[in-house]
């Protein structure tokens, strides 16, 4: 856990993504990484130079097949074991999304209903910023992403401030990788819960994912060059914007 903190606390400090008097929401999926952010920063906050709230929650998508055992003993670790606030909102996403309008391709708009969901919630126990699992793995699979399914060089941002829900947004573990975040949930026995869905596992971001596995066998230091392009834009070297008649 001492690295990852100091990992995380590099990638807050860099971003300026906790300011005092803060009441940040950690996103609780379930998943090892949202569910090892909530355990990080509640660990963060007893030596953080900023004096912040932390509260957790999950959005419940209404699959069916959750484990109700898993949840609760989520449920437990979080309120009990970390001692923070834990909210879960009921929602039909699951339904929609797979019954009503049965789409074939699901994670942009489940993506958009959750962040929505959770953006609500964030703001009516009143909180000012959100936090997000995504990690290092995730920015450079959303680089590949964008590129090969989209024609854009883009990730996303390590902060961003939303000014519909006027909600800000943090993620930590940017400089933190998938590994070192599978070693701490495995050490700890964190309470992981069971993803349901029926896409998980079957997306364009699991095929990508797959592939800089691949290339990895041969260029084993991929993740860190592609990790440092996006940190330092200044070594970009693209061609200018076209001057077009018109």
């Amino acid at each position: 856990m001492q690295k990852l903190l100091g990992t995380m606390r590099r990638a807050i400090t860099d971003f300026n993504m906790i300011e005092e008097g803060d009441h940040i929401a950690v996103g609780v999926s379930g998943g090892k990484d949202s569910l090892a952010l909530a355990a990080a920063l509640s660990a963060y906050r007893r030596f953080s130079p900023q004096k912040f709230t932390l509260s957790a929650v999950r959005i419940d998508m209404g699959f069916a097949d959750t484990d109700q055992s898993q949840a609760l003993k989520l449920q437990n670790y979080i309120e009990q074991e970390l001692g923070l606030y834990y909210s879960v909102v009921k929602t039909d996403i699951a339904e929609i999304l797979f019954e009503a309008r049965k789409e074939e391709n699901p994670c942009s708009l489940c993506s958009k209903m959750r962040r929505g969901a959770l953006n609500n919630q964030a703001k009516e126990i009143g909180a000012n910023k959100i936090a997000l699992g995504h990690h290092a793995d995730d920015v450079i699979q959303t680089f590949f992403l964008s590129l090969f399914y989209e024609g854009r060089l883009s990730t996303f941002a390590p902060t961003a401030y939303m000014d519909r829900s006027e909600m800000g947004l943090i993620r930590p573990f940017i400089y933190v990788w998938e590994k070192d975040l599978k070693g701490v949930v495995n050490r700890l026995e964190l309470p992981v819960l069971k993803n349901p869905c029926p896409a998980d596992k079957h997306t364009q971001r699991e095929y990508v994912n797959g592939m800089i596995k691949t290339v990895s066998k041969e260029i084993p230091f991929i993740r860190e060059r592609v990790l440092g392009a996006i940190k330092h834009p200044e070594r970009n070297n693209l061609w200018p914007e076209l001057k077009l008649d018109k």
